[in-house]
């Protein structure tokens, strides 16, 4: 793949992250994703209290994030998400973004 087809990847990708209120986990990592620099990806905050499915899918589980390509067209286009590997509460910033390289 090219580089410039990569770049083009890169600018069509959103991050979801699936989080609750009162979820400090949730916040913390919210506030670490939107301080990467080095990475272009639109956030996508979904509160799982919003929806029973949501709710019922991962009111244990979070944060969980997903990829997801940006030209889906949002929360009806589910099937275009992928799941990520959940990183550590005490992952830096930096850890983070590398991480995220691996699968953006």
């Amino acid at each position: 793949m090219r580089i410039i087809d990569c770049l083009e990847r890169l600018k069509q990708m959103r991050i979801i992250l699936y989080s609750k209120p009162g979820c400090h986990l949730c916040e913390g990592l919210q506030e670490k994703l939107e301080q990467i620099q080095n990475l272009k990806f639109e956030l996508e905050i979904r509160d799982i209290t919003t929806r029973d499915d949501w709710f019922q899918a991962y009111q244990y589980e979070v944060p969980v994030l997903f990829l997801a390509d940006r030209r889906s067209k949002g929360i009806e286009d589910a099937g275009n998400e992928r799941p990520l590997p959940r990183p550590s509460p005490r992952v830096t910033v930096q850890q983070l973004e590398s991480t995220l390289k691996k699968y953006l």
